[in-house]
C-alpha cells in the first residue's frame, strides 16, 4: 500500500465532532475521515450502479408503469 501524506484543515466544529468519533470509536481522527471518505465513495459508487440499472429498467418497463399510474 502506497502512502500519500496529506493536510486537512478543519474548523473548530469539524475539529469537535472527528475528536468524539475518535474516542467514542477508539481510533485516530485521521483513521475517521479515512473510513468516512470510502465509505462515502462506496455509497456513491452503488448509487451511479443503481441509476444505470434504472435507467435501463425504466424504459423497458414504461409501459406498464404508465398503466399502473392511470
Amino acid at each position: 500500500m502506497t502512502v500519500v501524506a496529506m493536510t486537512l484543515r478543519t474548523d473548530e466544529e469539524l475539529d469537535t465532532a472527528l475528536e468524539a468519533l475518535s474516542t467514542h470509536e477508539g481510533i485516530s481522527k485521521q483513521e475517521v475521515v479515512r473510513r468516512a471518505v470510502l465509505e462515502r465513495a462506496e455509497r456513491s459508487s452503488l448509487r451511479a450502479a443503481v441509476d444505470a440499472i434504472l435507467d435501463v429498467e425504466l424504459v423497458r418497463f414504461a409501459d406498464a408503469l404508465e398503466r399502473l399510474g392511470r
